[in-house]
């Protein structure tokens, strides 16, 4: 009798529990939404109405100054060009090429879910990590200095795993019917690769490098790590120059206590902001036209 009545009590407690979390979840939900969106967007008016009247071409064209009234963000902005551009075309081949090897081309299965464990792994490594491996191994270790083309391996050893995670999700997309067709039809592994996997999985393939290449643009850790807090007032003209990156010229700026640079770092992180912006409508034009041409 007591096991009874104890056990219909402790099924109220449940039932009643359960009525309280289905009652006030969703409002703890809408909460945390309303709050996170409020934080963010509060974040930006701030920024905008602190820099915006500082948005000017000399903000793009113009070398850093001891004056904030003539200075820029020109070394800055060619330096990230360099560095981000270079690891694009480091990270973007070998990770697509690993995708297609551990999706599609690899016999040992063992072998396979190890590489894919670990390069989940790194995919959320801090990126500072990134910098100290590439200032051991590329700066100091091959002699490559603090340079643009160390600093472009760093950021693309770093964004190579988001990549290919990306690039194996694409390829698990694709129907497996339409391989079997394929190989039933007499292709090779070659052919279905080329004119099956590759045209459908382009566009995520295409959405997840720029996405990746979005978070290079926006990294100051390991760019800190290879390059250092610089002011340099001239262009790169060589993969072996000394460099700074638009994150780096934004903390430097915002290092400073004048109201000045203050107002010049958040017109920096406009600029910033609008070319992530870009980025990501480029991803999902990208996107979008792939998939509508793989469809017709």
């Amino acid at each position: 009798m007591a096991d009874t009545l104890l056990n219909t009590a402790l099924r109220g407690r449940r039932d009643r529990a359960r009525q309280f979390l289905d009652r006030f979840t969703p409002v703890l939900l809408s909460l945390g939404v309303f709050v996170g969106v409020a934080a963010v967007t509060s974040l930006l008016f701030t920024v905008i109405s602190t820099g915006w009247h500082r948005l000017s071409w000399n903000l793009l064209f113009g070398y850093p100054s001891a004056n904030p009234q003539i200075a820029g963000m020109r070394s800055a902005f060619l330096g990230s060009f360099w560095t981000v551009g270079l690891s694009a075309l480091v990270s973007i081949p070998l990770g697509v090429a690993s995708a297609l090897y551990l999706a599609e081309w690899s016999q040992h299965r063992r072998l396979r879910r190890f590489i894919e464990f670990n390069i989940a792994n790194l995919a959320g490594v801090p990126s500072i990590i990134f910098g100290l491996v590439g200032l051991s191994l590329l700066t100091y270790g091959l002699g490559l200095g603090r340079s643009i083309i160390a600093g472009a391996f760093t950021l693309g050893i770093m964004t190579l795993p988001l990549v290919t995670v990306s690039a194996v999700e694409a390829i698990k997309s694709i129907p497996e019917a339409l391989k079997q067709g394929a190989y039933a039809l007499g292709a090779t592994k070659l052919q279905v690769t080329r004119y099956i996997i590759l045209p459908r999985a382009v566009p995520m393939m295409m959405t997840g490098a720029i996405l990746a290449i979005s978070r290079a643009i926006g990294e100051a850790a390991p760019i800190l790590v290879i390059s250092g807090l610089l002011f340099i007032r001239t262009d790169p003209t060589s993969i072996f120059d000394r460099f700074t990156v638009m994150p780096l010229q934004i903390f430097n700026w915002v290092s400073r206590p004048q109201q000045a640079f203050q107002e010049l770092s958040s017109a920096a992180i406009i600029v910033l902001l609008a070319m992530l912006m870009m980025l990501n409508a480029a991803a999902i034009v990208i996107r979008y036209r792939y998939q509508r041409r793989v469809m017709l």
